[in-house]
């Protein structure tokens, strides 16, 4: 399928951007959303957006077929990886979960088409309407294209105009689904940009600054800072910095009778857009004095990811990762030779999978890329003192726990400060509606009008 250049990323070089080039990108953008997504009810929007999900999981689609014929190439993720995360990001994508994100983010499903009187009004005389920015510049990061995928998405709801800007290698999926949306609602695929240029572009991106109302960038702490230094300050930025996310493992679950669906879990999230996002464990927590032992779950996990790789393999790696993984194993194969409380299985001829188990309880940073450390605890609290320095940036934890014990475990998490605790295998499918980085997706973008009636 031939695509026409509807996006800047289209073009066959990025070097024929310029700044004149993005501004006037930015100004047309809103002129589109001027004409064509202001006056669009949200119920229309919600309507759009679900049934294109519906395509998406339509195997016979065109796009789809597209993305898995040519995304490994594009993406270096394989085919089965790209099927299974794409399956499982557009299942969530329905019009139910569509209304229930702007319900619980604004209140009404009506907010941001007409004045909403407050849940309060007849005692207050109080009614409020929201209103999303007038242009958007998205700045992304990652290989991963759901993130993307889902700020196309808030940022229509909010009738918002919006600019992505792709790291570099990493715009395909994102373009392909802005090409689908283009190709079932052209008036509102006119109101999306798509670019990709190497980060820190400062001719490109000044045009950017200069133009949007608001400002979302992913990346690191020190990318993000810098960003925020070149804003201006009526500029609305909205970060999303390094975060890290891990799992625990209950010693309730580790019975005979659990332990192939608890091994199964754990390694759906290991396994998952191949543990490269925020949300991917990078240490697993099993608690001790289960029937099962720790170092025999690390045995049964390792068996697992190699089944895994018979049908959902992993692909290759950049030469500097498949290094890294290589050091890293070469380390702890000298360890495990003289330490009996370490143990190391790996995939054989290639770096395509690794656990680790070690008795040292304090936190490791995995290599990704399906490296996973498994490491022994006596209780939660133990646990918590080993995540400490990470702290500031946790995300997710994957919980497997028995019913009477998920509440407490999941409090503690939460009071430790765990912006989301999920049921193991899910890490990486939040909800449509979930909080990103514990702040309303949908509600951050926009800002309230209060109305005070006589």
């Amino acid at each position: 399928m031939e695509l026409p250049n509807y996006f800047l990323a289209d073009l066959p070089d990025a070097s024929t951007l310029t700044h004149n080039l993005i501004s006037e990108a930015c100004k047309t953008l809103k002129r589109n959303r001027e004409r064509y997504l202001l006056s669009r009810p949200t119920e229309k929007i919600v309507h759009v957006l679900a049934s294109l999900a519906q395509d998406w999981l339509d195997p016979e689609f065109a796009f789809r077929k597209m993305v898995l014929e040519n995304g490994p190439a594009e993406t270096g993720f394989t085919k089965e990886t790209l099927t299974s995360g794409l399956v499982n990001f557009f299942s969530t994508v329905t019009k139910e979960n569509l209304e229930r994100l702007v319900l619980q983010d604004l209140g009404s499903a009506r907010r941001l088409d007409e004045i909403v009187a407050d849940e309060l009004e007849s005692k207050t005389n109080r009614a409020s309407i929201d209103h999303g920015p007038e242009l958007i510049a998205h700045f992304t990061g990652g290989l991963l294209p759901n993130p993307a995928i889902t700020s196309m998405m808030l940022g229509l709801l909010t009738r918002s105009a919006q600019f992505f800007k792709c790291a570099s290698g990493t715009s395909y999926i994102p373009r392909m689904f802005a090409h689908s949306l283009y190709r079932a609602e052209p008036k509102l695929g006119a109101c999306l940009e798509v670019a990709e240029w190497k980060g820190g572009t400062d001719i490109l991106e000044s045009a950017l600054f200069e133009e949007a109302t608001c400002v979302t960038a992913t990346g690191s702490d020190d990318t993000l800072a810098k960003i925020r230094q070149r804003l201006p300050v009526r500029t609305r930025f909205l970060s999303y910095g390094h975060k890290v996310s891990f799992s625990y493992i209950a010693r309730e679950t580790l019975s005979r009778l659990n332990l192939t669906p608890t091994v199964s879990s754990v390694a759906d999230d290991i396994v998952a857009w191949n543990q490269l996002g925020c949300l991917s464990p990078h240490v697993i927590y099993i608690e001790a004095g289960g029937i099962v032992a720790p170092h025999d779950f690390a045995n049964a996990l390792a068996k697992e990811l190699a089944e895994r790789e018979n049908v959902e393999p992993r692909g290759g790696v950049p030469e500097e990762v498949s290094a890294a993984i290589a050091t890293r194993r070469m380390f702890y194969e000298v360890r495990a030779s003289t330490d009996d409380q370490t143990k190391l299985w790996q995939s054989q001829a290639s770096t395509h999978w690794t656990v680790v188990y070690e008795a040292d309880p304090q936190w490791q940073t995995s290599c990704l890329n399906r490296f996973i450390y498994l490491k022994p605890i006596a209780s939660v609290a133990q646990a918590l003192m080993a995540i400490a320095p990470i702290q500031p940036h946790l995300s997710t934890v994957g919980l497997a726990a028995t019913a009477h014990r998920w509440r407490e475990l999941a409090l503690e998490f939460a009071r430790f400060g765990a912006k989301r605790v999920c049921p193991s295998g899910q890490m990486q499918n939040p909800p449509l509606y979930w909080r990103h980085d514990g702040r309303p997706s949908l509600g951050d973008l926009v800002t309230w009008t209060d109305i005070e009636f006589q």
